[in-house]
């Protein structure tokens, strides 16, 4: 993280050059300098949204001339075409640099680090997110239960598009202004169930953990059939047909197949969509139980 003495001389590219650690000529600071800061005496990093500078500007004032025609909005919505195409493995400033024809050093003049443009592609997909008023348009309060369940299909949704998503939501605080207007949201919801307050937070964990985790193995098998040129269906019925050959995984999974044909559905989707929609509805269900009891 850079000085205040390194932000007053304007020597920004002898810092970079001074701390760039990795092939790719990115910052030390951006692969292990998090881990280290506390070592070298500097504290360590909070968030984006928590260093001292606006979360909308980056270090250099805004210029409509400037040569590369760059901007953080640009930036970030490149970064995320990249984490869509190629995940967060792949990512790397020098990376993103040649996407937008620049050099990788001209990035640094709006984001101080990699974690920190990370940080600021994940806040920006949480607009996709579809997050309710809390008021039908008669100005009458909508239920509860269908603002969970909307905004818990809209969450699944988030994950599956973006599958780079659910390991950056546990490394970051995600306290930006779209994530944090998405809390509040549930928050609002959670409130609305009746639920007396010492419960309402279990309930939320209850509710979007499971999203989180559903949500995190179906993105992740979109994109193994993608990767592997296949439909869902076809991976499915590849991989069942692999286990079938062998003889020690037959008996295993004689009931598990007999769950999958019991469950309903044509397709893997079909089949995943009831199973979702039917652990939902348990899911509200017991928040329904649990509020009568409290």
């Amino acid at each position: 993280m850079e000085s205040a003495a390194d932000k007053a001389s304007g020597k920004a590219s002898d810092r970079d050059g001074e701390r760039a650690g990795d092939r790719d000529g990115e910052r030390a600071g951006d692969k292990a300098g998090d881990k280290a800061g506390d070592k070298a005496g500097q504290p360590l990093r909070t968030s984006v949204w928590l260093e001292g500078k606006p979360a909308a500007r980056g270090r250099k004032s805004e210029r409509t001339d400037h040569p590369t025609g760059l901007d953080r909005d640009r930036i970030i919505a490149v970064s995320v075409r990249l984490l869509d195409a190629e995940g967060p493995a792949k990512f790397s400033m020098r990376r993103l640099a040649a996407e937008l024809g620049v050099t990788a050093m001209s990035l640094y003049w709006y984001v101080d680090t990699k974690d920190d443009l990370l940080e600021l592609a994940l806040d920006s997909v949480y607009t996709e997110i579809v997050t309710l008023p809390g008021t039908a348009d008669d100005g009458t309060d909508t239920d509860w239960r269908d603002e969970l369940r909307e905004l818990a299909v809209s969450y699944r949704a988030l994950l599956v598009r973006h599958p780079w998503v659910s390991p950056l939501v546990g490394k970051f605080l995600n306290i930006g202004p779209h994530s944090m207007e998405f809390s509040t949201a549930v928050q609002r919801v959670m409130r609305g169930t009746g639920l007396p307050a010492h419960g309402q937070m279990g309930a939320l964990s209850a509710v979007f953990q499971f999203v989180y985790g559903f949500g995190t193995i179906e993105g992740h098998f979109v994109q193994r059939c993608a990767e592997a040129g296949m439909t869902q269906d076809q991976y499915h019925r590849h991989a069942m047909g692999s286990i079938h050959e062998q003889p020690e995984y037959e008996g295993r999974f004689e009931q598990a197949e007999e769950m999958m044909e019991a469950r309903g559905g044509e397709t893997v989707e079909e089949m995943r969509e009831r199973d979702f929609t039917f652990a939902l509805d348990v899911l509200v269900a017991g928040i329904e139980t649990m509020r009568e009891r409290g």
